[in-house]
């Protein structure tokens, strides 16, 4: 029987492999490196990693392509309470633990001033259509957690919220796309310039960033609607490589033009976000081989690529603690003397801290990724790399979310 194509994901999904397209290996491997980017970024803070390859862009449209292709052959209601239903659990997962953290360490309606609001805002943590709340300067754990742990769990969470507000709005935008091609795909960068410029503003507190988030990367997601729906396949081949490329420098422009630097960087400046990420993914996009199997100097890495896309929302909502207790921990080595005297080069290095962050991240793929399995109404699985079948380039059968 042919998987149901609504069970195959982006960020917060994964893929059946029996019946995919040719395509898919090549989109596992561009998840694979958004999400290692993503950990290396949040550790290291360089500026010009997103320049290199623009984790975020990537990861919306490689999103938007599957809800595509979901919406093809099923109702849109049916396909937006199945990605929500497999989205919903692995962040519930992460606010009962996070939240009962913050109430433990005395967090409270009192903290917000306004006890109703807090308790209503709170639902944010069981449909995140904002930002979920979090207590600010909380102290910390001794020995495991440091100060901000709080801020630093709920930092991935605009990437969920902005996730589901584009589920919610995908039947509507392919309908448009399909009216409407370019204009549907320019449309969010020309709400960043109106923003950037200041011919809109941002109404209200709590939700104009869902509108920030759509104007910042809704033509990455429309533009995987659009390489879904064979758009881009239709234009001529010259197209994209002579437009995409100064699309992209305009964007660069942009940003050194306006303070790009770290701690400013692309996030900082959306508008140059939204230029240079739908340049990025047109570009990956248009050059997208067709591998039927892994080529051979990828076949070693499958199965870490396999495990990648099998708990890529474990991996994203968790990295940011791990980076946290990664960090807590590697830091009370420098109460050792020797280490301190003799290896202080070491102990402020942040490459061996890159090596246990991944360590803590693979004992939250042990710990909570079969919440993601629960959510896709699978069978709990501890560690879905593909096992015995990485040489053929392929995973175990079955619906994948």
């Amino acid at each position: 029987m042919r998987a149901d194509p609504q069970d195959t994901p982006d960020l917060p999904e994964q893929r059946t492999r029996t019946t995919a397209p040719v395509r898919d290996r090549y989109f596992d491997l561009l998840r694979a490196l958004a999400l290692f980017r993503v950990v290396l970024y949040h550790l290291m803070g360089w500026a010009w990693l997103p320049l290199v390859f623009p984790s975020m862009g990537v990861m919306f449209a490689l999103a938007g392509n599957l809800m595509a292709r979901s919406l093809k052959s099923r109702p849109a209601l049916q396909v937006v309470r199945g990605r929500m239903r497999r989205l919903l659990p692995p962040l519930w997962l992460l606010g009962a633990i996070g939240v009962s953290g913050m109430l433990l360490q005395g967090w409270s309606p009192d903290d917000d001033g306004h006890p109703g609001w807090w308790w209503l805002h709170l639902t944010y943590w069981i449909l995140p259509l904002s930002d979920p709340p979090y207590a600010e300067g909380l102290a910390g754990v001794y020995g495991v957690l440091g100060e901000g742990w709080a801020e630093q769990l709920a930092g991935p969470l605009w990437y969920i919220r902005a996730y589901l507000w584009f589920v919610l709005l995908s039947p509507f935008l392919l309908k448009a796309l399909r009216s409407l091609p370019l204009v549907t795909m320019v449309s969010p960068i020309v709400l960043a310039a109106c923003f950037e410029f200041g011919y809109l503003t941002l109404p209200g507190e709590r939700f104009p960033s869902a509108l920030t988030d759509f104007s910042t990367f809704g033509a990455c997601w429309i533009l995987g609607m659009a390489h879904q729906e064979g758009i881009l396949r239709r234009l001529p081949q010259y197209v994209v490589p002579s437009v995409a490329p100064v699309i992209a420098c305009l964007g660069l422009w942009y940003a050194l033009t306006h303070g790009f630097k770290q701690g400013n960087d692309l996030d900082g400046i959306p508008f140059a976000q939204s230029l240079w990420s739908f340049a990025t993914v047109m570009l990956l996009l248009h050059f997208s081989p067709s591998w039927s199997e892994w080529p051979g100097r990828l076949r070693r890495w499958s199965r870490v690529i396999t495990l990648l896309n099998a708990r890529a929302v474990t991996i994203y909502l968790w990295h940011n603690t791990c980076i946290v207790v990664a960090a807590t921990l590697w830091d009370h080595l420098w109460g050792f003397d020797v280490l301190a005297d003799q290896y202080p080069g070491l102990l402020e290095s942040s490459w061996p801290v890159l090596v246990l962050v991944w360590l803590l991240i693979g004992g939250c793929v042990l710990a909570f990724g079969w919440a993601e399995d629960l959510a896709a109404k699978r069978r709990p699985r501890l560690w879905p790399d593909g096992a015995g079948r990485a040489g053929t380039g392929r995973t175990p059968t079955g619906r994948h979310r």
